[in-house]
């Protein structure tokens, strides 16, 4: 039953990335075009998405279980630290420069777009470089959580 709970909610997911356009690079890239034709129609999915987030996720944390009887999971951490800002900084290069986040990029690249492809590719040579990055960090005589 989980398996197929995960595979309905991204299903859902992946619908909702292609009714809103968001497999679209070009949309992307017109939302972060503040100087030219600005297009505000991401920012319309985005504040949908934060306020459905919100309320799921304050009902969650009242929750000990999910839904299906899995535990929940939810982030604990609550600074602001040197590795989230830096993250958020490559997070934001990768988007502004190729108009794709993971989720729309998996959808897209599904679909058979070469753009996506690429993307996809990058991200997952990132997530290994990330990995490999962690590793030596741990390795000892090392400071913790510092690279």
């Amino acid at each position: 039953m989980n398996a197929f709970a995960a595979f309905a909610a991204g299903l859902v997911f992946g619908i909702g990335l292609i009714l809103s356009g968001m497999t679209d690079p070009g949309k992307v890239i017109g939302f972060l075009d503040l100087a030219g034709r600005w297009d505000p129609s991401l920012a319309l999915v985005m504040g949908g998405a934060v306020l459905v987030g919100a309320f799921a996720f304050a009902f969650a944390g009242r929750r000990a279980k999910s839904f299906l009887g899995g535990a929940m999971h939810l982030p604990s951490a609550r600074q602001i630290d040197l590795r989230l800002l830096g993250g958020s900084v490559v997070f934001g290069i990768g988007w502004g420069l190729a108009g794709f986040c993971p989720g729309p990029a998996l959808v897209s690249f599904g679909s058979g777009q070469d753009k996506a492809a690429v993307f996809v590719a990058a991200m997952l040579g990132g997530m290994l470089v990330y990995h490999a990055a962690e590793r030596l960090a741990q390795r000892p005589g090392r400071a913790s959580g510092s690279l």
